[in-house]
């Protein structure tokens, strides 16, 4: 029989893990056709480092330089059965907003019957008080198209490639992005290994995909990459033991590492990594899967190293 699992709410009678959708989908225009207008410092960023979604849209923040229009608060990476919580330590601090003390107020101040587990990423209206959107995808998109500021830099939606593309992040989201989190909380032996074979085929397939581009569409990073990027800089510190996902490391995908390294090695990009957020999050949160809560020291790894793919 399946056992506890840390979302009993997402977990399908066969042992499966289900994500739930995003309870939040409204929209910034920079006309203000939706009622959120596209305007400076009206917004704010709630985040975990730890959370690959989240961490998307603090990369996409950074690169269409909306560091100053749209403020940003990290989150303490143990969550614990309260939820989400603001506290200060290195790296994660008090809210400077509202005062909240869990992100489940916010989403309490915005729908008092929101059910379901509380995530991150959360964009915060400061001026109706209310949560505007918590699906990183539909942020990132609002990052990259809405605000003035972000169409001077790069585009990471290019509109030549968006069938594609589209195509493309749909089969990370589910086979990589989700596909970690399918191993790591089935809780039946026959959906773990659905779920870490359909993984690691995913990864087989993109692998020689690197092997002429430098990234996944060519000599341009576009949003896909950033989404591919967010898991596989987790894998070898966390998904690889924690999550059982333990075919092989990044580290032994030739390309997917040196693409790794390279996409780290993105200026201003580093600085967005946080190792000791990740493991303590994942280690230390999740004591359904590591009861002892002991974060491992390792894995040692370099990211800095030379990587060549700017020889492709």
């Amino acid at each position: 029989m399946p056992t506890k699992s840390q979302f009993p709410d997402e977990q399908s009678m066969d042992g499966s893990f289900e994500r739930q959708e995003d309870a939040f989908r409204q929209w910034i225009s920079h006309d203000g056709s939706t009622g959120y207008p596209a305007e400076p410092d009206r917004y704010h960023l709630y985040v975990s480092l730890a959370c690959p979604w989240a961490s998307r849209t603090v990369i996409v923040r950074r690169l269409k330089g909306l560091e100053g229009i749209i403020g940003l608060t990290v989150l303490d990476p143990i969550r614990d059965e309260r939820g989400w919580a603001f506290r200060e330590g290195p790296g994660f601090s008090t809210d400077p907003v509202n005062g909240f003390s869990f992100l489940s107020e916010a989403y309490q101040a915005t729908d008092p019957q929101a059910r379901g587990r509380v995530t991150v990423p959360v964009l915060w209206d400061k001026r109706t008080r209310r949560i505007v959107n918590n699906s990183e995808d539909d942020i990132c998109h609002m990052f990259n198209d809405a605000f003035p500021q972000s169409q001077e830099t790069i585009d990471l939606f290019p509109a030549d490639i968006e069938a594609e593309h589209t195509r493309l992040a749909a089969f990370i989201y589910e086979k990589v992005n989700n596909g970690v989190y399918r191993a790591g909380f089935a809780t039946t032996q026959e959906s773990y290994e659905k779920a870490c074979r359909a993984l690691f085929a995913a990864l087989d397939e993109l692998e020689p995909r690197l092997a002429s581009a430098r990234y996944l569409f060519g000599p341009r990073i576009v949003e896909a990459d950033w989404r591919l990027f967010c898991t596989l800089i987790r894998f070898d510190a966390v998904y690889h033991g924690h999550f059982k996902c333990n075919v092989r490391r990044i580290l032994d995908y030739t390309n997917l590492q040196g693409y790794l390294m390279d996409l780290y090695q993105q200026p201003g990009i580093a600085v967005t990594v946080n190792f000791d957020h990740i493991k303590r999050h994942y280690y230390y949160t999740h004591d359904d899967i590591n009861p002892t809560r002991i974060v491992p020291i390792g894995p040692a790894l370099d990211l800095t190293l030379p990587h060549h793919r700017e020889n492709l």
